[in-house]
């Protein structure tokens, strides 16, 4: 059953672009949002459904509704680019999931187009032509699909992600519950064979923070995006450690905002206000709210929309 309706604040939306005001920010860019086609979005959703007996608390989809509904949502909170994340958790899925996006990336321009992968035959060929087709980003869940991203079938899907410095957001910590292959090692000898890959570490590789932020300092092309991180949903299970917030700082150029939007269990508001709420600045916090995803995107020609609210 699902859980009950997250409230949300009234006007929410005009409370969003009111701190990206505050900031001086005409927008901002999320690199951790998801659209599916609709029957695999139904069983993402049955699983959260059912995350109380999976880890002891509830968790309510804050934004459970149409897709077109939540690109209006996005765009009304001044959401300028956005991503499509679908994840491969078997075999023979990760082509169709990549045309689904495709054809969404067409239909919806502000849409970064995303892909996917999983560990099997012909994968190197399928993203290589993902690439040539225009991905922006890939999305792979080393929890979800419970694999090594060390497997020697991804070794050439490695090799053309790298060549093409296409980013890859990679869900590899142990949050929200450890996975066969999760955690930082995996990700340290993937490096050691590909250090020149494009990285975005979901959830800040939550909760090894501290060793993915060395990971960051250490390979320059290593991202982490905030997904969760800091908000009161997440500090109650994995809070951020107070001993970590200078490497944070000093790392803000490669840090990016991200939401999981719509599989939230609280506001929009409350994860855009989770990263101002840290105070470690305005340029900083600029940066990872819009700058930096502009870049790492080669956003800096797109005039994103701002919704009416």
């Amino acid at each position: 059953m699902p859980s009950a309706p997250v409230p949300l604040p009234p006007r929410e939306a005009e409370l969003v672009r009111s701190r990206l005001d505050a900031l001086g920010l005409p927008g901002l860019v999320d690199v951790h949002t998801h659209f599916m086609p609709q029957r695999v979005l139904d069983k993402v959703w049955a699983w959260f459904d059912r995350a109380e007996e999976a880890f002891g608390r509830p968790w309510p989809i804050a934004y459970r509704t149409g897709d077109s509904e939540r690109v209006e949502r996005l765009r009304s909170f001044g959401v300028e680019a956005f991503t499509s994340l679908s994840y491969a958790h078997r075999p023979d899925m990760a082509s169709w999931l990549n045309t689904w996006s495709g054809d969404f990336a067409d239909a919806h321009p502000d849409c970064l187009r995303s892909a996917t992968f999983f560990p099997e035959p012909g994968a190197g060929g399928y993203v290589r032509e993902a690439i040539s087709d225009g991905a922006r980003v890939f999305k792979v869940h080393v929890q979800v699909g419970a694999f090594d991203p060390n497997d020697p079938l991804l070794d050439e899907v490695w090799s053309a992600l790298e060549e093409s410095g296409t980013p890859v957001v990679i869900h590899a910590g142990h949050g929200p519950a450890p996975g066969e292959h999760t955690g930082v090692g995996g990700v340290r000898a993937l490096l050691r064979r590909f250090p020149e890959l494009t990285l975005v570490v979901a959830h800040a590789g939550m909760p090894e923070y501290a060793e993915f932020l060395e990971l960051c300092a250490l390979h320059p092309r290593v991202h982490l995006d905030t997904t969760m991180v800091f908000t009161s949903f997440t500090q109650d299970m994995h809070p951020f450690p107070a001993g970590q917030r200078d490497l944070l700082a000093a790392m803000g150029e490669r840090i990016l905002f991200g939401s999981d939007f719509p599989n939230i269990p609280y506001p929009y508001l409350e994860a855009v206000d989770a990263v101002i709420d840290l105070g470690l600045g305005q340029e900083w916090t600029r940066n990872v709210l819009r700058e930096n995803a502009r870049r790492l995107f080669g956003l800096d020609g797109l005039d994103g929309p701002r919704g009416a609210g």
